[in-house]
């Protein structure tokens, strides 16, 4: 069964709803464990996708990029954070940041958990199983994607945080100027192809891996 554009979308959207909401909520709550309750205190600690939906990164710029059959790329409303409540500002940050791909990743093996259960119960005719095996396999492949490209060292995107958490501070300091610029940056790369040409090879080998873990 192939889906139709409306069907993808229609199966497609509490995947990523979740895999951005949990990415973000991440970020608030390692930074509360070290100190900093800014998301807390906006209500930024919650599941509710509401609270972390972005007109044009959420909803337009995914929307343009699915229609035009292009690089699946958008991005919620960030998790304030003020590292000056932190002990260690740079360290700290750096466990921040990772913690938003990290939840990627968990979820990408609990959507495969899924994925493998609506293996074992598809002998029976419910209406409901292709639907969700579909749901979970865009749950793996969406989470598995937003890890390695927020992962990526470009300002302003996680990877940058945990480079620069690495770096001498005067160099640290260098690639956090390049982030006004970054957003340019990454849109840019999208349509060269170059964005697609870094995740593509670790979505395999993800998929591959999940897939040998769950006996798919």
């Amino acid at each position: 069964m192939s889906l139709s554009m409306v069907q993808y979308v229609a199966v497609a959207i509490i995947p990523i709803l979740f895999a951005i909401t949990v990415h973000e909520v991440a970020h608030g709550y390692v930074a509360k464990r070290f100190g900093d309750s800014t998301a807390q205190m906006l209500g930024r600690l919650t599941l509710n996708p509401i609270k972390h939906i972005d007109l044009v990164g959420t909803i337009l710029v995914p929307a343009v990029l699915l229609f035009a059959g292009g690089f699946l790329f958008g991005w919620a409303k960030p998790v304030p954070v003020d590292s000056r409540n932190f002990k260690n500002p740079k360290r700290d940050m750096m466990w921040v940041a990772v913690a938003g791909p990290l939840a990627n990743l968990v979820m990408a093996f609990m959507w495969a958990g899924v994925l493998k259960l609506s293996i074992v119960f598809s002998g029976y005719d419910h209406w409901l199983i292709e639907p969700v095996r579909y749901m979970a396999q865009i749950g793996i492949q969406i989470n598995i994607i937003l890890m390695v490209l927020n992962l990526i060292p470009i300002p302003p995107l996680d990877g940058s945080k945990v480079l620069m958490g690495l770096l001498p501070g005067p160099i640290a300091y260098k690639l956090s100027r390049i982030e006004p610029y970054g957003f340019f940056i990454i849109l840019a790369l999208i349509f060269l192809g170059v964005i697609s040409a870094i995740v593509q090879p670790f979505l395999h080998i993800f998929v591959v891996f999940i897939s040998s873990v769950f006996n798919f």
